[in-house]
């Protein structure tokens, strides 16, 4: 390569960097014009961001059916998304365990009525476009991604594969086939053992959100049953739909009107809401044996579910968790049991609060099987240390700054600008809630956050699931600073290994 070349690319490279730096360096000018010496004496504008109304975006079909659209000419693209309440809270009965999931997987793969599956593929892949589907707990939903070109012809293919699915029983075949594959694996990694064994400890075996589907029942699930559940709850009345894109919403919307005009509901809409798990956690250490050189560790408690959308704990409660340990490094739980004591490479925490049950606290972190004891002590001392003392001014400001500032991503695009309201919709939950939130946070103060920390976190209430290696998990560390009798008096119940695909112990 050349000097010349080479000092062409250096120049060049500088002066993009310079070019890209320049507004912010504009904007971070001290008052007398001169670029600030040190990095803390950088100054920005405010924030300037209003949360757009939800008006606009909102229209109804016929038959009631709310649909979100924003347009955005930008680029000649376009994304119609649908959300259903169809899930795997409807099985139990006559709908068997897995049909929701594998209904939602098989609608795009298995052609349609008109089309063979083969054919199906053909034409999307022929008109560039993306069209697929899912089958989840609670929601159910169908994308479709094309130009605006193609939309005619795409709007055509996404709802003749939503009104009449073909099912091809080949590919139902190989549905089934990759989902025992997957089955199979459920005990290699211990991420997935995991979340399994802690969704079973806090809601129980039997909850549709927590429930792991066994290769017999995988078996059962023919044909018919996907026939069935599509045609009673894949319907016009148990959709939300999105759009966002190069469209004309008054164009957009007399196309969508037309294309369901000939898929009228029948007027059955799905039960609503979803029901609630009826199981009481229990305390205690509990402990997967696996063959790892780091456990993984999730200790708390079930968490809360939204009874009332302005209830005057939720902001705190965002606020406490990111002190404690969502926030990052400036985060209690990752400043000591990562940054202090480099005990593990990850740590933190999560507190959720959910519309349709109860949410989930959980501290988590992976550690040296040697070190999970000491990393756990921990964690409990700083549990202890948020539920007794007042935060200080500065975490309580670096937290509320952080969730402030990082809002406006929600709403970043015009596609998720409209899907934040389809969200609100599904979950009832009024669109002023985010017209509220910032200033919610705002006006959280110390006190606030120590309320809800005594009110919410439960020591005595902890579920503590380990997996790894107990010979070398419950000794120790070297140092003798910590073992697995600090906690719970070292009773620990040791959870059974599974057969992957009858999740029955194994002898």
């Amino acid at each position: 390569m050349s000097r010349r070349f080479l000092a062409v690319r250096h120049g060049l490279a500088v002066a993009l960097i310079l070019a890209a730096a320049s507004p912010v360096l504009a904007a971070a000018k001290a008052s007398n014009g001169a670029i600030p010496q040190r990095p803390e004496q950088l100054r920005y504008p405010a924030l300037d961001f209003e949360v757009p109304p939800a008006a606009p975006f909102y229209h109804e079909l016929a038959g009631g059916i709310p649909v979100y659209v924003a347009e955005d000419h930008t680029l000649p693209l376009v994304t119609v998304s649908i959300t259903l309440r169809a899930g795997s809270f409807l099985e139990g009965g006559e709908v068997g365990p897995g049909v929701a999931a594998l209904t939602g997987t098989m609608i795009r793969q298995g052609g349609t009525a008109q089309r063979s599956a083969e054919e199906f593929d053909e034409k999307v892949d022929f008109l560039a476009a993306d069209i697929n589907t899912t089958g989840g707990d609670i929601s159910s939903g169908a994308n479709l991604n094309c130009i605006t070109g193609v939309l005619d012809e795409g709007l055509g293919l996404f709802f003749e594969m939503l009104k009449t699915p073909g099912f091809d029983g080949g590919r139902l075949d190989v549905a089934k086939s990759n989902l025992l594959e997957g089955m199979k694996q459920r005990n290699d990694d211990a991420g997935q053992i995991l979340d399994r064994e802690w969704q079973w400890l806090l809601y129980g075996h039997d909850y549709f959100g927590s429930k792991q589907l066994t290769a017999d029942e995988l078996a059962a699930i023919g044909r018919d049953d996907l026939i069935a559940f599509h045609d009673r709850y894949w319907r016009p009345e148990n959709m939300i739909i999105t759009v966002s894109g190069d469209v004309d919403t008054k164009d957009v919307l007399a196309k969508l009107g037309k294309q369901l005009a000939s898929w009228p509901g029948n007027g059955t809409a799905a039960a609503w809401p979803p029901p609630e798990p009826d199981f009481k956690p229990t305390a205690g250490l509990y402990h997967y044996e696996k063959d790892i050189p780091q456990a993984k560790v999730f200790i708390g408690h079930q968490g809360l579910e939204w009874q009332d959308w302005d209830d005057p704990d939720a902001a705190p409660l965002q606020v406490m968790n990111e002190i404690f340990g969502a926030g990052g490094f400036t985060s209690r739980l990752v400043k000591r049991i990562r940054s202090d004591e480099g005990l593990a490479y990850s740590a933190g925490s999560v507190f959720t609060i959910e519309p349709f049950r109860p949410g989930q606290f959980y501290m988590l972190f992976q550690s040296k099987n040697s070190t999970v004891a000491l990393a756990s002590k921990i964690a409990l001392e700083e549990l202890a240390r948020i539920r007794d003392e007042p935060v200080s001014d500065e975490e309580l400001k670096i937290a509320k700054q952080s969730l402030v500032e990082t809002f406006p991503r929600r709403f970043e695009s015009p596609r998720a600008v409209v899907r934040v309201y389809a969200q609100d919709t599904f979950q009832g939950r009024p669109h002023e809630y985010w017209q509220k939130w910032r200033d919610r946070i705002r006006a959280v103060t110390a006190e606030d956050v120590q309320r809800v920390a005594k009110r919410y976190l439960d020591p005595d209430g902890l579920v503590f699931l380990v997996v790894g290696p107990w010979e070398q998990i419950a000794p120790g560390d070297a140092d003798h600073r910590a073992d697995m009798n600090l906690f719970f008096g070292g009773k620990v119940t040791d959870l059974p290994q599974l057969d992957p695909l009858s999740l029955e112990p194994v002898p």
